[in-house]
């Protein structure tokens, strides 16, 4: 028989979200773990006494993980989305006819609360990771990537010099009375005066210079190559007056953009971050690595974990960090960048008397220690003397038309690098390259296209932090509720021994005693 269904609104009706959501539910099963009440005294000094109540710290650290794990970007259209999903509206503590809080005051919320808070609510749930025993704390893997920054390169400006600032600034402040109501707060000036100054020397600029030209003559088969508005841009020229944080960076086959550097820790046990924050996009790798590893020692020697060995790719290679790593006793696994020589070609080096032979077996001794122009870092002088080389057979091939003697330089940190060089490529540093491929650049992709990481939807690199930070507690949440899931089913399955058996096991041991 043919049904056809009729809706008839009730005028009254008794609903309960306890009773929908299933206890399988993943946000019911969040609600149970996760308990932030600390907040309440975190945050108390950040309030005043008198107004208007404000959101609950709890319901605003709640929605933003439910942002991250939805992969929202837009506290807009997070309101919305959850709104519309009962099982969320369970996990935040509202009822249906309660209306969420306005999508501004996350925004508020979150430049309200200091760093230091969300630091606080990361190391709570990579504590209660490590309960569980998915940290093993002895080996941390160590990776970046590049986060884009809410900028536009359309709103770059030009960098004037120090004594030209002031005549610069009159100029672009020229604006009517009328223009100064309509004019938006984001097209307003955010930089500082130093953010605002050129900071490059003469020689520096003159490279950029000839980059410049160069880009524009190379640049003329590429698409827009021919639009008035195309132009070379640096961090030492430009700046975005939006975001004067964000920095311009640009990797091999991609566009130039303002980006954030995001630093990750992985612990490789069951890849449960351990440490993620935002730096400067136009800051090197090795720049960054001995905060990065003052701030997680810090953190797993409070948890009572002794930190052995760190893996991280080449861009984390220098001496200055080879030698800060051996003075806190962690072994590292990160392969010497390409342009590490251990000396010339041909050349023997006797570490006693920290000289080298040369192919004749003259002696090249050493001179002096100094540093760098472009890389500012400490070197080692070799020279010889002109009469060992005057009357040598391989004096043209080795000094060249115009030298005299032979001259050479080589990292002060020669010692290290051979030391990290051998561990690299013994049968342990090979393991560890896999696991580095394994762990860290897998929990990235994760971040970037699954947990709201593609793009920074806040301004100031604090703020970037927060985001990278609430980022990685979303994640390490999801990995904490399947760890635990699977953990049950595993002891579950367990089979409890009977008394018969456990009989003749007694049984047998204790005939296998008496015979001994």
């Amino acid at each position: 028989m043919q049904c056809k269904k009729i809706y008839q609104e009730k005028l009254f009706t008794h609903f309960q979200l306890s009773d929908r959501i299933t206890k399988t539910n993943f946000y019911r099963r969040l609600k149970e773990v996760i308990h932030l009440d600390f907040l309440y005294d975190s945050t108390k000094k950040f309030y005043g006494n008198s107004g208007q109540k404000s959101i609950d710290p709890l319901v605003f650290f709640k929605l933003c993980l439910v942002g991250y794990l939805e992969n929202i970007i837009s506290d807009r259209k997070l309101i919305e989305h959850c709104s519309m999903r009962l099982d969320i509206l369970y996990f935040l503590d509202y009822d249906l006819d309660e209306q969420l809080p306005w999508h501004s005051t996350i925004s508020r919320t979150r430049q309200l609360f200091p760093e230091a808070v969300f630091e606080q609510v990361f190391t709570h749930i990579l504590t209660l990771c490590i309960d569980m025993g998915m940290v093993s704390g002895h080996t941390q893997a160590i990776d970046s990537a590049p986060i884009k920054a809410n900028a536009s390169m359309d709103s770059l400006e030009l960098k004037v010099p120090a004594n030209e600032l002031d005549v610069h600034l009159a100029k672009i402040r020229h604006i009517s009375n009328r223009d100064k109501e309509v004019f938006r707060k984001a097209k307003e000036n955010k930089a500082t005066q130093q953010q605002r100054t050129i900071t490059a020397n003469a020689k520096e600029l003159n490279s950029i210079t000839a980059r410049n030209k160069k880009w524009a003559k190379d640049q003329n088969q590429r698409q827009g190559s021919n639009n008035k508005r195309s132009r070379y841009t640096s961090n030492k020229t430009h700046y975005s007056p939006t975001d004067p944080d964000a920095r311009i960076s640009v990797k091999p086959g991609k566009a130039r953009k303002l980006n954030y550097s995001s630093q990750l820790s992985v612990d490789t046990a069951h890849h449960v971050i351990t440490d993620i924050k935002a730096y400067h996009a136009d800051k090197k790798d090795n720049q960054c690595l001995e905060d990065i590893v003052s701030r997680l020692h810090k953190r797993l020697w409070k948890q009572g974990f002794v930190w052995e060995n760190i893996v991280a790719d080449t861009g984390y290679s220098s001496g200055e960090v080879y030698a800060f790593l051996k003075q806190r006793r962690i072994y590292s696994y990160i392969p010497p960048h390409g342009t590490y020589k251990g000396g010339p070609d041909g050349f023997s080096y006797i570490k006693e008397q920290d000289h080298y032979l040369c192919p004749m077996g003259k002696i090249i001794p050493f001179k002096k220690v100094f540093l760098g122009y472009r890389t500012q870092t400490k070197k080692k002088e070799y020279r010889g003397s002109s009469k060992q080389c005057k009357n040598c057979l391989l004096a043209l091939q080795c000094l060249g038309k115009t030298a005299k003697e032979k001259k050479f330089s080589v990292t002060y940190y020669h010692e290290q690098y051979e030391r990290n060089k051998t561990r690299v490529h013994s049968k342990k540093g090979k393991y560890m390259k896999r696991k580095r491929q394994s762990t860290v650049e897998l929990v990235f992709g994760m971040l970037t296209q699954f947990m709201g990481l593609r793009k920074i939807n806040t301004i100031g690199i604090q703020q970037a932090s927060k985001v990278m930070m609430l980022s990685a507690i979303a994640y390490n949440l999801k990995k904490y509720l399947k760890f635990s899931k699977n953990l049950s089913k595993s002891i579950a399955n367990i089979k409890t021994p009977s008394y018969k058996s456990l009989y003749v096991e007694l049984e047998t041991y204790y005939i296998s005693f008496n015979e001994l």
